[in-house]
């Protein structure tokens, strides 16, 4: 018998109609698409002191004006560029986040050139394929650990800005580069047999 949308087992904080979806068919989930990459660099660095629903909700506007986040692109953004983006309340209007995603777009090209794509780049940091974590608790998970610790170092010592370790961590969690489902969680087992 198939379990209703309540019964089903999941992580904690999935719990509306924005997060569900996003928990369940995104989350974990092993990025290795060089525009995918840039999204959730640019959207995690975004989120720095606000919540993930708020980012969820100017996901689609923040696609449409940073053109399909073609780091190729958004690296070329001029100052009438930023004054647009400023201007535009479908995303989070910060100078600093504004900024730093266009040097994160330069910083990520220069990446691709050193290693070929971010991918190879980023996976890097955790020996190539996702770590498998099972927490029983939302309190056990960790807000970094020494991977992301690197990994800030390692993206800030390239230039990229808002790449704080919690941040690296929430990347590394949301492209699957760590499966951080509870083991409770229906997920869980799907990601573990993924990778």
């Amino acid at each position: 018998m198939k379990k209703t949308e309540e019964e089903v087992a999941r992580c904690p904080w999935a719990q509306n109609a924005l997060n569900i979806p996003y928990h369940d068919e995104e989350w974990g989930v092993p990025v290795h698409h060089e525009r995918k990459w840039f999204e959730f660099l640019t959207l995690e660095g975004a989120q720095a002191g606000l919540s993930w629903d708020t980012i969820l909700k100017k996901r689609a506007r923040y696609r449409e004006v940073f053109d399909g986040f073609d780091p190729e692109k958004v690296a070329h953004y001029d100052k009438k560029k930023v004054r647009e983006l400023l201007r535009d309340a479908g995303i989070i209007r910060n100078r600093l986040k504004i900024d730093a995603t266009i040097g994160n777009a330069r910083a990520f090209l220069e990446v691709q050139k050193e290693f070929g794509s971010f991918d190879a780049y980023v996976w890097r940091f955790v020996n190539g394929s996702p770590r498998q974590n099972a927490w029983k608790t939302h309190k056990q998970v960790p807000a970094k650990t020494p991977q992301s610790d690197a990994l800030s170092k390692d993206l800030q010592k390239r230039g990229f800005r808002f790449v704080g370790s919690t941040i690296c961590y929430a990347l590394m969690q949301a492209t699957g580069m760590v499966n951080d489902h509870l083991v409770s969680c229906f997920r869980h087992k799907d990601l573990t047999r993924l990778s």
